[in-house]
């Protein structure tokens, strides 16, 4: 019976992992498999205000959130005159693959920056493997050994709500209580 259960959650389970961390940087890595094909969840990523958390914006609003997907374009927040560029487009290959520059959030002012590569892999016509990689570097005193569990944890929620929205058509998660 457990075994079922197993299989029954296995499309929405996800893999994450702090590949190498240390005192000048940290590389994470998030997988995901979804139920749609790779082009629908490219898409719904790009359409990035309907899914990622609003407790993790500059503004509240994740639906002020944008991605201008081509070359030099802007992952940014744009809520009248507050505007904040979260990081800038480097690489597209629509449908397959974006990579981004810059610093999420609070690392900006750290002078910290990163690097940034989404993913979409065809499993077969009906199901996507997505992956996140996102590598920073920089300087703070301490190190940044410490960062990399938070940053993340808050990357591994966008990309449980990214999943969840494909999967389900509801962006929330749902905890057991």
């Amino acid at each position: 019976m457990h075994f079922l259960w197993i299989l029954l959650l296995l499309p929405f389970m996800s893999f994450s992992q702090v590949i190498d961390s240390d005192k000048h940087g940290f590389k994470i890595k998030i997988e995901s498999q979804v139920n749609v094909d790779k082009a629908t969840a490219y898409q719904q990523f790009i359409n990035i205000g309907q899914w990622w958390s609003a407790d993790h914006t500059w503004f509240g609003k994740s639906e002020k959130l944008l991605i201008d997907a081509k070359l030099g374009g802007c992952f940014c927040e744009i809520a009248g005159d507050k505007q904040a560029l979260h990081m800038t487009i480097s690489y597209v290959d629509a449908n397959n693959e974006i990579r981004m520059i810059g610093g999420l959030g609070p690392l900006q002012m750290m002078g910290i920056t990163g690097g940034m590569a989404w993913k979409f892999d065809a499993i077969d016509a009906t199901h996507t493997k997505i992956t996140l990689h996102y590598q920073v570097t920089g300087y703070v005193k301490g190190g940044l050994t410490k960062l990399a569990p938070f940053v993340d944890k808050v990357q591994q929620l966008q990309v449980a709500r990214l999943t969840n929205l494909l999967n389900t058509g509801n962006v929330e998660i749902k905890t057991a209580e």
